[in-house]
């Protein structure tokens, strides 16, 4: 477990990341460990959204919590199942070195990079769980949280499949410049592009699909295994009817919230 944990810490610092970790075109990252580690951040973030349902404004159901702590981690294997298919398929079509296991690996540790932020973040949703009375404003919270990780987590893909798409080439002379001295001491981040080449068109359309993809099925993943948080005055249930959809029930609490 240890081990898993500090594979993540390297992902988070780059380290894994780095041109010549990744001169065999792909991620060298343990599936099995980290599917582990995402699994555990998602109960802890779980946990903490679901805290508003013991207040005076939530549901009252102590069931809740043990509830959103399964679904957490069951909204990202999900998502992945579901998008992992057509993913690999686009990435295959546009040419890119990555292969099965490769384009795998890549994806769980994306959402490792996610279930980091969410964990992290997961103790201020608790704070200001016990410290509102707007239902409203909880999902809202909930949702934009979830949205800084999937941007950040994101961020983290392009930037690796950028190297990965660059990592085989010869490396050309450094051309000077005002930060060379930075980029010199100082390796770049996991989300940050490592030297001033672009970003190939391949590697665009790539990133541009899986934006798409992830952002529609993830979002109304969630909406399907909702309810994570407890709305006030409603009885405990695993899953409420399908109705409607995502976005035009974050329409309706944004209205809800100005009223």
């Amino acid at each position: 477990m240890i081990t898993w944990i500090r594979q993540l810490d390297s992902l988070l610092r780059g380290e894994s990341t780095r041109i010549d970790q990744l001169r065999d075109g792909e991620l060298r990252v343990p599936i099995l460990g980290l599917a582990v580690v995402i699994d555990l951040l998602g109960l802890i973030y779980g946990a903490c959204m679901s805290v508003f349902s013991l207040t005076k404004s939530g549901s009252h159901a102590s069931m809740q919590i043990p509830a959103s702590m399964l679904k957490v981690p069951a909204l990202f294997l999900l998502t992945l199942i579901i998008t992992f298919p057509s993913l690999y398929v686009f990435n295959a079509l546009m040419g890119s070195r990555l292969r099965f296991l490769a384009t795998l690996r890549l994806l769980i540790a994306s959402m490792a990079v996610m279930l980091a932020i969410l964990s992290s973040i997961g103790p201020i949703v608790a704070f200001f769980s016990i410290s509102t009375t707007s239902y409203s404003f909880m999902v809202l919270l909930n949702v934009a949280v979830f949205g800084i990780a999937g941007i950040l987590g994101l961020s983290f893909l392009l930037q690796t499949l950028h190297r990965i798409s660059i990592a085989g080439d010869e490396v050309p002379p450094p051309i000077p410049s005002e930060n060379m001295v930075a980029e010199v001491t100082m390796p770049p981040s996991a989300i940050t592009r490592f030297d001033g080449r672009e970003i190939r068109p391949p590697v665009r359309a790539v990133f541009r699909v899986w934006l798409v993809v992830f952002a529609l099925v993830g979002s109304q993943m969630g909406w399907v295994l909702r309810p994570f948080i407890g709305a006030p005055n409603t009885p405990f249930t695993w899953f409420r009817p399908v109705q409607s959809n995502f976005y035009e029930a974050v329409g309706h609490l944004l209205v809800n919230l100005f009223k």
